[in-house]
């Protein structure tokens, strides 16, 4: 009896943390500051990204916990006698977060890029185990998010693009209602239930968190939101496909004309299997075709259909940026603070479907009306005093080396040549940050000023990481106002948290497995980490300090992230969750399926610190 009122309470307690993703769990939330993701090195192995199953025998997707990372103090834009001793923080002016290249993606769609990742010398943007669990890492995101803002405030969210992964209805649907806290299938065609229960495989429906409805968020247009894959306009025929039972069939997309061919079959994933199998991929002429169940939702939408999406949504502001925008003109402009002189300017430098194809259409550019429209907002913010901060998908000014460095540099089509932009961009002394994505990078480049009597004409370019991709982060970013009466960016690198969420926590160490199995690189930063976390010092005109200076002294210092001094961890515990920063891994005994291993040797993996112990005891008692 004793035996079975255990079990009883063991399942009882298992099932209601395991519930809607996370429950009512709360877990310890950190960024980087506070610790470090460190992989584990695999044992070198013949092992394809597909082999799921082998990726715990061999070593792959596991990692550890280490030491956090602190900022690195970048001086680059300042004059050469600038000192920085004694240096503090006067006002916190800004503070928000940014998310880009979310590629939630419908794993099971006919018209997905399976087969360019499975193939020899495959691309991991092509295929990875982590796609199937796209949505489960955007809602573990958006969670981190709130925990976040629950310390210490956020003035709005920013996504920059790339939101889903091939331009279909359903992925940019399942993005919006993440951020509104709707009810989420994953599902595509017909329903799938690889593993028999709710909230335990790739395929279930689960209760998004939502994001905060004290966080207005915005979003930028990336080249995944209206091209194929991002690489191309889908021809008329794709589109049929997109929604329809057959595997689409393309040729080499990076051959010349190769994308209007159809040499191979893409292939899908079969989401009946526990691990996603890819199926229906290969060459046509050597493999046997098959069908997939149509899904309407597939549909391809146009960018004016994109942007119009976003009023269908419960969170806030209206359209989210895209209110009162002519149809398909995806660049509008906010303030988040009427108190602060910060404006952000949201451009879509991505390429038109009307331009030629030329290595195809990953480029950054801007056409003649977007480049006006982009030159007469800097001017009147300019004129009116405003700090300025341009949001665009694709980054400027930085060197595009790699295999595809040529597929998404600057256009040579665009109406004004990066480098006339950049000159452009020089004449505006209160422009701080153009923040982008598109690389999957944590890049931070100084776009040095053209006159060193001037310092104030230089600006940062900042890219943030991709949350599908390794390593799946996402930058905050505070906007300070110094004594010496210079502007600190403080960016900050966040791992979303997934203690206590099985799904995502099988993202991460799937995403870890493809990074280590493609044998991909990611530049070092100066920190020497894949992560960055830095301070970005900039110069400010005479007027734009005494500007400052009175909004400083009529506002209140904020609380919390970011001083430079130290760090900062955002953390909500359960009252039984432990006081000092050991977690235990719910009813899991351990966690190594999902390629875990915590550093501290004080973890206790096994369920006592639910107080599971005690409830039994008080049980037979």
């Amino acid at each position: 009896m004793v035996a079975l009122a255990l079990a009883v309470l063991l399942v009882v307690v298992c099932y209601s943390v395991a519930i809607g993703q996370r429950g009512n769990q709360a877990a310890t939330f950190y960024t980087t500051l506070d610790r470090m993701i460190v992989p584990s090195t695999p044992i070198s192995s013949t092992i394809h990204p597909y082999d799921v199953s082998k990726f715990s025998e061999y070593g792959y997707g596991l990692y550890q916990y280490g030491a956090g990372l602190g900022y690195d103090e970048r001086l680059d834009l300042m004059s050469a006698d600038y000192s920085n001793a004694n240096v503090t923080k006067v006002s916190s002016l800004l503070r928000f977060f940014a998310m880009t290249d979310v590629h939630l993606t419908d794993e099971e769609s006919p018209a997905q890029a399976v087969y360019f990742g499975i193939r020899e010398n495959g691309i991991v943007s092509g295929y990875s185990p982590a796609m199937s669990y796209s949505t489960q890492m955007l809602n573990a995101a958006v969670q981190t998010v709130n925990e976040i803002n629950k310390k210490d405030s956020l003035d709005f969210g920013l996504f920059l693009g790339d939101l889903g992964n091939s331009g279909q209805y359903n992925e940019l649907r399942w993005f919006i209602d993440t951020l509104d806290g709707k009810m989420i299938n994953p599902d595509s065609g017909i329903k799938d239930d690889p593993v028999p229960g709710p909230n335990n495989d790739y395929q279930d429906e689960f209760k998004a968190a939502g994001l905060d409805s004290s966080i207005p968020w915005y979003t930028a247009l990336g080249n995944h939101d209206h091209f194929w894959v991002g690489t191309n306009p889908p021809t008329d025929n794709m589109t049929r496909t997109y929604t329809g039972p057959d595997i689409l069939k393309i040729g080499d997309i990076f051959t010349p004309g190769g994308f209007y061919r159809s040499d191979f079959y893409v292939g899908t994933i079969d989401g009946s299997t526990p691990d996603g199998t890819p199926i229906g991929a290969g060459p046509v002429n050597s493999t046997v075709p098959i069908t997939v169940s149509s899904d309407l939702n597939r549909r391809f939408i146009s960018v004016a259909e994109w942007m119009n999406e976003f009023s269908n949504t419960t969170s806030s502001p209206s359209g989210h940026g895209f209110s009162g925008v002519e149809p398909g003109f995806a660049c509008y402009t906010f303030e988040p603070d009427p108190n602060v002189p910060i404006r952000i300017i949201v451009l879509d430098d991505t390429q038109s479907a009307d331009d030629l194809d030329v290595d195809g259409y990953g480029h950054g550019t801007l056409d003649q009306k977007r480049y006006d429209w982009l030159v007469s907002e800097l001017d009147k913010g300019q004129a009116e005093d405003k700090l300025l901060i341009v949001a665009a998908h694709i980054p400027i000014g930085e060197e595009m080396n790699g295999g595809l460095g040529s597929y998404i540099g600057w256009s040579t089509q665009a109406a004004v040549s990066e480098g006339d932009l950049l000159a452009k961009l020089h004449t505006y002394p209160n422009l701080l940050m153009w923040a982008s994505g598109h690389r999957h990078l944590n890049n931070v480049t100084a776009q040095y000023s053209p006159d060193p009597e001037h310092p104030e004409l230089g600006f940062w370019v900042v890219e943030s990481p991709s949350l599908r991709e390794y390593p799946q982060q996402f930058r905050t970013f505070e906007v300070a106002f110094n004594s010496d009466d210079t502007i600190s960016l403080f960016v900050t690198d966040v791992d979303p948290s997934v203690e206590g969420n099985m799904l995502a926590g099988k993202s991460r160490s799937y995403a870890l497995a493809a990074y280590q199995i493609f044998n991909a690189t990611l530049p070092e930063q100066p920190t020497g980490s894949f992560s960055y976390n830095a301070e970005l010092r900039k110069q400010l005109t005479p007027a734009m300090q005494e500007k400052l200076k009175a909004v400083a002294s009529r506002s209140s210092e904020r609380t919390g992230v970011s001083n430079g001094q130290g760090v900062i961890s955002y953390s909500s515990r359960m009252a039984s969750e432990p006081a000092d920063d050991t977690y235990c891994y719910p009813c899991a005994g351990r966690f190594d399926d999902l390629g875990v291993s915590l550093l501290r040797p004080t973890v206790d993996l096994s369920c006592r610190d639910l107080g599971i112990r005690s409830a039994i005891a008080d049980r037979i008692r």
